[in-house]
């Protein structure tokens, strides 16, 4: 993408989330504009996948936030064509695009999908099933961090489905780190949480990478809807029900972003995010 036009994107993209009620916060001036894929990594919460109750139809696809008459599938196409359309707008004719997971070159944009880097069902099982409709809204039209959509071969991203990266890659070898990173960088702007096997996978494939940086992402809050409990044994400890509950995915001493909130180990005991008086960390401690 351009500079100029990635400055455009992001500014639309900032009152298009304002629109949807998630708060963007813009970068202080000085601001590190990039991070570590080890860092990023290593701050991912470590939890279980909760895949009970995903239905597609939970996150609301191709808004037009910015009313400009371009929904987020066409303001990703517009951004990635090599060859832009002569007719500016919305317009897609006349375009050229490249798949970057297997090369395939097009001059119509109805053969390429739009792909979410980390696919919604994914997204789901790693946290999203906690969220309310308008944050799940924003994600899946999330045009505020250039790697959460691009635009793919439909043969390509079909392939992908909702599979992890220990279980798909791109067929175009090259574009391998440039992936893992992007995945890493998704998921920690979203606040999404890793299973052990992808995060294996991804600290193997990220160290063989010399751990590239990427741009810094914004993270938007994250609001929570009326959520069920992931079926697990039942805890030991009273529970703490309503929305500041983020279920039976945490491991005592990990990195928590969700402050004061509750949670369970897969044992089922209460835990609370938190700090103590000689760590200023948040991580997850006994309650």
């Amino acid at each position: 993408m351009q500079p100029m036009l990635a400055r455009v994107v992001i500014a639309l993209t900032t009152s298009a989330l304002a629109a949807t009620g998630i708060a963007v916060s813009a970068p202080p001036a000085g601001a590190v504009t990039t991070m570590s894929t080890r860092y990023l990594l290593n701050h991912l919460e470590r939890g279980t996948e909760h895949p009970a109750g995903y239905e597609r139809s939970k996150f609301t696809l191709w808004t037009d936030a910015d009313g400009d008459g371009c929904d987020a599938r066409d303001e990703v196409l517009v951004a990635e064509a090599g060859t832009k359309p002569p007719g500016g707008g919305c317009s897609l004719s006349g375009g050229r695009w490249r798949s970057k997971y297997d090369g395939l070159v097009t001059r119509d944009a109805s053969t390429f999908d739009i792909d979410h880097m980390v696919p919604l069902n994914e997204a789901w099982q790693s946290g999203a099933w906690s969220w309310s409709a308008a944050t799940r809204k924003a994600y899946a039209n999330d045009l505020g961090y250039n790697a959460s959509l691009i635009a793919v071969s439909a043969h390509s991203n079909r392939s992908k489905g909702d599979r992890e990266p220990q279980d798909w890659m791109p067929e175009k070898s090259a574009y391998g780190c440039t992936y893992a990173k992007q995945w890493v960088a998704v998921k920690w702007r979203w606040h999404l949480s890793v299973s052990a096997a992808e995060r294996r996978f991804l600290a193997a494939e990220l160290a063989t990478c010399g751990w590239p940086r990427v741009t810094r992402p914004s993270r938007p809050a994250i609001s929570t809807g009326t959520v069920s409990p992931t079926p697990t044994p039942t805890p030991t400890a009273t529970v703490t029900s309503g929305p500041q509950t983020v279920g039976y995915s945490v491991h005592p001493g990990a990195f928590c972003s969700e402050h004061g909130w509750y949670g369970y180990t897969s044992l089922g005991t209460l835990m609370r995010c938190t700090i103590t008086s000689t760590d200023s960390s948040y991580r997850w401690r006994s309650a």
